[in-house]
């Protein structure tokens, strides 16, 4: 009761504080959850497990730790399509809790269980991280200002990809913790200041009025609703699907294997090599998603981001030239690299928000993201494992390579086709909306909101 007392105390003051404080406010309690958050699913990736085979199968068991753990996210993001989109507002803090509570242990069976079991248990820790995005965001959406809050939620995940690890590096090397037990006492740290934040997001206050004229209600989604916007928009959401799933599965081979591909390109001594390479990624990504958030007319939002998704894409083919060519670094290289394909995956996030916006469907945007996110985090399991059996002969950084440039022509021509499509239905949706105007002299009648 003193938490709820104490939720409640916080929650009225943020109503009668200025929209800054509770957009700044919003912005480090929803960067907290989500940063800590990743204490508990990429440490492990730090350890090489070297001469360690999965059972009979061929394959190295990182390869079968990492799939375990995807396996056990993308049946998250699955479950997560209703489950995040459905979940009424009051429930969203015990669920979050009681799902990293759940990874915790799931990583104290990781410790104790015998090697033939521990992919199991980091696939059990996988289940329930996949959902934790969702629950953040839907505190965050449908705010004039949820480019700015979103901007700091992903700049979270990009910054403490790289933070995590230099954290389980250390308690490795300066600890001196066997490989199987540092997830645990990494995500053991992280626990206190992870429920203190969530709490503290949960005081969040609802959007208000004004918010909801200019970026739609957002509510709960019925099953009916989720197939009516799957119906209507199904060519748009199949292109970004499409692209999506390549993007997750670069982005995802690039995190879980970015030691593997350090130590190729001889980087994998510099100390805090992790944070380096991801902190100008993060920063950029920050700024850019939260200049969206500027852009007052949804149409203009739209084209915004499709420009920078498309320029994200690029750079991937561009810099991967330029280091083939030797005219950068190895860590130049995975610097823009990085910098490339969140350019072009993170936006998704306030995509689909203005989508939501721009044609004033009903919902959560929530509920399309984890849709795209259950594909694509399917497909970074499918690519992990054709490059163990298809493509074994060539190294991870070869590998990575022309990923890259398949990635970077694909992506090009599937996010130009679908801006086309969007930013199409934005015009068709806003030509609605003037139609349902009253016509002067004819009444009083109220004129729908037309607001982009």
């Amino acid at each position: 009761m003193i938490q709820l007392r104490g939720s409640r105390a916080l929650h009225d003051r943020l109503m009668r504080a200025s929209p800054w404080v509770t957009i700044l406010f919003a912005s480090a309690t929803s960067f907290s959850v989500y940063f800590c958050m990743y204490a508990f699913r990429k440490p492990f990736t730090v350890a090489t497990y070297d001469g360690l085979v999965f059972g009979g199968t061929g394959v190295q068991l990182k390869t079968a730790l990492v799939l375990g753990q995807l396996f056990g996210y993308a049946l998250s993001k699955y479950i997560g399509i209703k489950f995040c989109s459905q979940l009424r507002r009051e429930n969203l803090l015990v669920a979050m809790l009681g799902l990293i509570g759940f990874a915790q242990a799931a990583l104290l069976g990781f410790a104790l269980l015998p090697n033939a079991w521990k992919v199991a248990a980091i696939f059990a820790n996988g289940l329930p991280l996949g959902m934790v995005w969702g629950l953040a965001m839907r505190y965050l959406e449908g705010r004039r200002a949820t480019e700015i809050m979103v901007a700091t939620l992903s700049c979270s995940y990009i910054f403490a990809t790289g933070a995590v690890k230099d954290i389980g590096h250390r308690v490795l090397e300066v600890g001196g913790v066997d490989q199987f037990w540092m997830p645990f006492w990494t995500g053991l740290v992280f626990l206190p200041p992870l429920a203190v934040s969530a709490w503290l997001l949960d005081a969040l206050p609802q959007p208000d009025l004004n918010d909801q004229q200019e970026r739609s209600q957002r509510s709960a989604m019925t099953s009916k609703d989720q197939w009516s916007f799957l119906a209507h928009f199904s060519l748009g959401l199949i292109l970004l699907s499409f692209i999506y799933v390549l993007l997750t599965s670069f982005r995802d081979f690039r995190d879980n294997y970015a030691a593997d591909l350090l130590h190729e390109l001889g980087l994998a001594n510099v100390p805090a090599i992790f944070t380096k390479v991801e902190v100008v990624s993060a920063i950029t990504i920050a700024f850019t998603l939260a200049a969206l958030s500027f852009f007052r007319h949804n149409r203009h939002a739209l084209v915004a981001t499709f420009a920078i998704m498309l320029t994200g894409v690029v750079m991937l083919g561009g810099t991967t030239l330029l280091f083939r060519a030797q005219w950068i670094s190895g860590l130049n290289w995975m610097i823009f690299i990085g910098l490339g394909s969140y350019l072009a995956y993170v936006p998704y996030t306030v995509l689909f928000d203005r989508i939501f916006a721009a044609t004033r469907a009903s919902g959560t945007s929530v509920f399309a993201i984890y849709l795209i996110d259950s594909l694509g985090y399917t497909g970074s399991t499918a690519i992990q494992v054709y490059k163990d059996l298809w493509k074994a002969e060539q190294s991870r950084l070869e590998f990575f390579q022309s990923f890259s440039l398949t990635l970077a022509v694909v992506g090009f021509v599937s996010l130009w086709v679908s801006g086309w499509y969007f930013i199409r239905e934005e015009r068709l949706a806003r030509e609605a909306d003037m139609l349902a105007q009253p016509t002067p002299g004819l009444g009083n009648q109220p004129a729908a909101d037309t607001t982009y």
